[in-house]
């Protein structure tokens, strides 16, 4: 269950980034849930595609992203094509790509591959996760990080069992972190593009409070000595 520190408010509204076909693309900022939680005080992008944008009440996710992770979801109304394109996701067809500012400097580029348990069996399942440092941004390091595969919690748990926890993570801090008191109030992981089977990509701009945050520290990091 979130904590009352978790359940932040959105801080703006969701975004359709295209309808295609039975595809529809939503950029879902943070703290937006991708499907009801029962909670009226808890807003979901599919309620909200189906109050802004007459969607379907058939409407539903394929995959998921953590209420506190903005970025790109692919939603249909179509059984047919949710259970194809879940198979895609599944087999890894499907490429994901996040940005994520963890704590540390971390190497140029890695891969992850180390097990995460899993609440649902009884034996940890394989994951990997790749990376790539984009910039170092002291006491940062400013990350593209694809998913191989698509376990719960995954980047989050990869990153910070490697000793770079994201930025803003709750529930897996890093020990004494050092402070960024002009940092979002937010998880600072974003799904920035999904590129599908058929060649089609979609993308979402890297969050604006996350951009200007970037922004503050690039400047912070130009800036000579003092």
């Amino acid at each position: 269950m979130a904590s009352v520190s978790d359940l932040q408010p959105p801080e703006r509204e969701p975004t359709l980034i295209a309808v295609s076909g039975a595809l529809w693309i939503i950029d879902k900022p943070a703290n937006y849930l991708v499907h009801p939680a029962g909670n009226p005080t808890m807003p979901d992008i599919l309620a909200w595609a189906r109050d802004t944008h007459g969607a379907p009440a058939a409407l539903a996710p394929i995959h998921r992203l953590d209420r506190q992770t903005s970025g790109v979801v692919l939603c249909s109304p179509d059984p047919a094509l949710r259970a194809t394109l879940g198979i895609a996701f599944a087999r890894r067809d499907v490429t994901k790509t996040y940005r994520a500012l963890v704590y540390r400097r971390t190497p140029d580029a890695g891969v992850i591959d180390a097990p995460l348990a899993d609440a649902r069996r009884d034996a940890p399942l394989a994951a990997r996760t790749r990376y790539v440092r984009l910039e170092a941004l002291p006491p940062f390091s400013y990350l593209e990080v694809t998913p191989e595969t698509g376990r719960k919690h995954q980047i989050r748990r990869h990153l910070h069992g490697i000793g770079h926890g994201i930025v803003g993570d709750r529930r897996y801090r890093v020990t004494r972190p050092r402070p960024s008191p002009d940092r979002p109030a937010r998880l600072w992981l974003h799904a920035l593009r999904v590129a599908l089977p058929d060649g089609r990509v979609f993308e979402a701009p890297l969050a604006p409070e996350l951009a200007a945050h970037l922004a503050r520290l690039r400047l912070a990091a130009s800036k000579p000595p003092a």
